[in-house]
């Protein structure tokens, strides 16, 4: 444990793990014997490691290596071709953001690419992106002092400070201004939203196979370090480079970004894919036979109040469509079954996402339970409509499963529009989502109530929509009574879409 402490853990000690995977030593700072003694002591806690679990008589099964998902998510730039690998070779001579000292690792992580070794170009890249930030955070903030320090008696300086909001005395870091919040929210996405690919502590913590680390995420890293050196070379220089088609797309790529996996972006997506799984619901197949049966249950009261409350809050949420989109003018009496056509052009609306406050990250929690209970009931329906219209065509439904087919079939004709319904409010809340800054501490409060029982509606309708369950008759009353909280909170005018409406005197200070 000694030895491990002198080379791997304390600040007191060499440190190598954090000097190294930040990018602190420079090519030959680090002696080769340090390196040679750690393969042996890796080596020999492997012997003591299956020594112990012989005489202990256990078993320690690995881990399997984790798997990196969503990869095409974060594929914004095409694939590195090999005009891109010349320009970036040429960039790394004469672009001031890399330090002299550090040009061999740039140059053995282009070797590593083209050798297919994506994860060791992957782990140099970050290494020496951090290196090259580092010294621009430096210099941007006026605190040279935080360059190079890694030392024992002082803090030093890594990727968790280069892109958090406040330097640690609680000055604003000037570095996302002075870098955009498109190359902002690329890193972001790449290395620190939980829902994103965290490269930089999947690699360093030992998580991924090495041998099939994705090539496309190391052509996103290879991109965007075209683009970042390219902003540190003389103004003739870049502009001969710009010239070059394939530079050009990666500049308005770059320039273009969003984030893919802030909880606001994830949100958005989940809100198209669950419209996208609604659209099949008119499809399903129904016996002509069950159809006429199914005319004899719809049209009770229950029924009938819901569906006018459905067109009433309809009605209400068109009227808080943004103003400056020519494609939401003239929509006041536009039915609910066209707002799949409204909910993609609402997605598409740029809201900003880097540096969100608790409250909002908080509201966008709630939103995305409710639209992942949407998108569960969604997928209920459609497999239990399946296995049932199969089952009758077959003739092998009993009476009482019979009659709970002819129920699901009217509770569908409500329950689409009133998913529908559910998908336009958190679009129009995600549009707004700032706007949540307007509520005093009590509205606040109010407002997440809101929103935390229409969860409740959503767990309540999954679960009697499930297999399990099956309780059709039951939706009805529970859609009828969230429909009605939906009205009354409504009327009070708290929701965010109608403080964006109110003039600015009237939001809560």
């Amino acid at each position: 444990m000694n030895v491990l402490e002198v080379f791997v853990g304390s600040p007191r000690g060499l440190n190598l793990r954090n000097v190294l995977w930040h990018g602190f030593a420079a090519p030959h700072e680090v002696p080769a014997k340090y390196c040679s003694a750690m393969v042996l002591l890796t080596a020999g806690l492997g012997q003591l490691l299956k020594r112990y679990l012989r005489h202990a008589e256990r078993a320690l099964p690995r881990r399997p290596p984790l798997a990196l998902t969503r990869v095409g998510d974060l594929s914004v730039f095409p694939g590195v071709t090999h005009e891109v690998l010349s320009v970036l070779e040429e960039l790394t001579k004469k672009s001031t953001f890399i330090l002299r000292i550090m040009l061999p690792y740039w140059e053995l992580a282009l070797i590593k690419f083209k050798s297919h070794r994506f994860a060791d170009c992957a782990m140099l890249l970050l290494m020496q992106l951090e290196t090259g930030l580092r010294t621009v955070f430096a210099t941007i903030n006026k605190c040279p002092r935080r360059l190079l320090t890694a030392e024992s008696t002082a803090l030093y300086t890594t990727f968790d400070e280069i892109l958090a909001k406040h330097l640690n005395d609680g000055k604003v870091n000037q570095l996302p201004l002075f870098l955009g919040e498109p190359a902002m929210e690329f890193l972001w996405d790449f290395l620190n939203h939980q829902e994103g690919p965290r490269v930089r502590d999947r690699l360093s913590h030992g998580e991924v196979s090495l041998p099939g680390f994705p090539k496309e995420i190391t052509d996103q890293l290879l991109a965007f370090s075209v683009v970042l050196l390219l902003r540190f070379v003389d103004e003739d220089v870049a502009s001969v480079f710009k010239e070059k088609a394939a530079v050009k797309s990666l500049v308005r790529l770059a320039e273009g970004y969003s984030a893919r996996f802030h909880p606001l972006a994830r949100l958005k997506k989940q809100v198209l894919s669950c419209e996208r799984s609604l659209r099949v619901w008119p499809l399903l197949p129904l016996p002509e036979e069950a159809a006429r049966e199914t005319a004899g249950l719809e049209g009770n009261s229950e029924t009938n109040a819901c569906n006018s409350l459905i067109l009433r809050l309809t009605s209400d949420l068109y009227h808080h469509l943004p103003e400056n989109h020519c494609v939401f003018t003239g929509l006041d009496n536009l039915p609910i079954d066209k707002c799949p056509r409204l909910l993609p052009e609402l997605c598409s609306i740029r809201v900003p996402t880097l540096f969100c406050p608790r409250a909002v990250l908080e509201v966008l929690a709630v939103l995305q339970n409710i639209g992942r209970r949407c998108a569960q009931v969604s997928r209920q329906v459609a497999a239990s409509w399946e296995q049932r219209h199969q089952q009758w065509v077959e003739k092998r439904l009993r009476s009482r499963q019979r009659r709970n087919y002819l129920c699901m079939s009217s509770s569908v004709k409500l329950l689409s529009p009133t998913l529908y319904l559910i998908l336009l409010l958190i679009a129009l809340e995600l549009v707004n989502i700032h706007m949540v800054h307007g509520k005093n501490a009590h509205e606040y409060q109010q407002y997440l109530k809101f929103l935390k029982s229409l969860l409740q509606y959503t767990e309540n309708l999954a679960a009697h929509t499930s297999p399990e369950k099956n309780k059709w008759v039951e939706t009805v009353r529970l859609t009828h009574t969230a429909l009605q909280k939906m009205r009354a909170f409504g009327e009070k005018e708290q929701m965010l879409m109608h403080l964006a409406k109110k003039p600015a005197g009237e939001a809560a200070p």
